[in-house]
């Protein structure tokens, strides 16, 4: 049904990836019409769930449908993927169809209440307007699309159809967000100067090979913009903008950027850039997939004049230093497949249903984004800056002192080549 679009393994970054080793077809106009066609479940039955793409970062999803199954909250409805279950993966021997297409399920006669997509970047659109139409409403993994274009149809077919539509930024279901951002608001260290967000991974040549749309720009002349800010790091860089509170594309004025690469991939492995609010609030980033070790964790900075808050975003600890003194605390979190079921229950009630991390809320994310699809393609960096070590899929790259820059970049929002990096 309908064409095929670009397959890949899932991601391993952050743990959200943007596909899942599958191809998962589009489905065809009369299965995205299938809104007059069989009666949904009543309300007082539990949320049929359907997870498309089920291999990679899409088993995790599996696993909590499963979770809120065996709560009580959900049905793990079917699962979608051109691939069966295998031995091991969550959603072998479950009860729960499998089928190898969306469209198929969406016009089948038990149709999902929600639609879980994990699947490759360039699938987003059509897959989660068609859920959209079908009457789902949908978790879509990030980023929520390939350009800026793409995501504002995303948004309007929410709004049209009157859908709920959450993207997979887990970070935005972390409760030390909101603290961050009140703390920043309350002037607990100042008055805030700029915010940072720091990112020094470690990739293998195993990484880049994970899919045919791994590492890649453009793929089968469709954009796929897979680097470092638009996927693995995604969530500094999203993280970040939300705690300073540019959420909207309109949001944001300026971004500035300065893409580079060590692997020999088409998208960027160490970059940094500039994001300068409406309201004049600064941004910067330094990310590399290329660090000496993966021991440093991610980190977002509200820089302020009598002190500074860092939020490692991956354990959710929040550590404020100040001339005071330095406290530290650990949040909570609230998975968003979960805040997606809480917010359809809201609407059922006749309430005001409102989503941890509404794709509305994504827009300033995809200004950066699109900066990164439409810039020039990523500079190699020199030859004498990277150290190779390993072999196989297990060789990774050692850009030299790319700690210290990304550090930089994030504190004092300039860009790598404003600070002369690797002159």
């Amino acid at each position: 049904m309908g064409t095929r679009p670009a397959t890949g393994a899932a991601s391993a970054p952050e743990g959200t990836a943007t596909g899942a080793g599958t191809t998962t077809s589009t489905p065809t106009p009369a299965a995205a019409r299938a809104t007059a066609a069989p009666p949904r479940a009543s309300t007082t039955e539990a949320p049929r769930i359907a997870v498309v793409g089920i291999h990679g970062h899409g088993d995790s999803h599996v696993r909590r449908a499963l979770e809120l199954q065996r709560a009580g909250r959900a049905r793990l409805a079917a699962v979608v993927d051109p691939a069966p279950p295998r031995p091991g993966d969550a959603a072998h021997g479950t009860d729960a169809p499998w089928l190898t297409d969306l469209g198929d399920l969406l016009a089948g006669r038990e149709r999902p209440d929600v639609v879980v997509l994990s699947t490759p970047i360039p699938t987003h659109l059509p897959l989660a307007r068609a859920a959209m139409e079908a009457g789902a409403d949908v978790l879509l993994e990030k980023p929520p699309a390939a350009s800026l274009a793409e995501h504002a149809a995303i948004v309007e077919a929410a709004e049209r159809t009157g859908r709920l539509c959450q993207v997979g930024f887990q970070t935005f279901g972390s409760h030390a967000v909101p603290a961050v951002r009140e703390l920043a608001r309350s002037g607990a260290v100042g008055d805030v100067v700029g915010i940072g967000a720091v990112g020094t991974w470690v990739r293998t040549t195993g990484y880049w090979g994970r899919a045919r749309w791994a590492g890649r720009r453009r793929l089968d002349g469709r954009d796929v913009v897979d680097g470092v800010v638009t996927n693995p790091l995604a969530h500094a860089v999203a993280t970040a903008l939300a705690v300073g509170g540019a959420l909207a594309a309109d949001d944001v004025a300026e971004v500035v950027l300065d893409l580079r690469r060590a692997h020999p991939v088409e998208a960027d492995d160490t970059s940094s850039g500039r994001v300068t609010a409406r309201d004049g609030s600064r941004f910067g980033f330094g990310l590399t997939l290329c660090a000496p070790e993966a021991s440093s964790p991610a980190r977002v900075l509200v820089l302020g004049t009598r002190g500074e808050i860092e939020l490692a975003y991956e354990t959710d600890r929040v550590t404020v230093r100040t001339p005071d003194g330095v406290t530290e605390r650990t949040y909570g979190r609230t998975p968003l497949l979960d805040d997606l079921l809480d917010a359809r229950a809201e609407r059922e009630a006749g309430r005001a249903a409102a989503l941890r991390c509404d794709a509305r809320s994504t827009g300033a994310f995809m200004r950066v984004l699109e900066a990164v699809r439409t810039a020039p393609d990523p500079a190699p960096l020199p030859a004498a800056t990277v150290a190779w070590h390993g072999e196989g899929d297990e060789r990774r790259a050692v850009v030299a002192d790319v700690e210290t820059w990304c550090e930089r970049a994030a504190r004092e929002q300039r860009t790598f080549a404003e600070l002369g990096a690797w002159a």
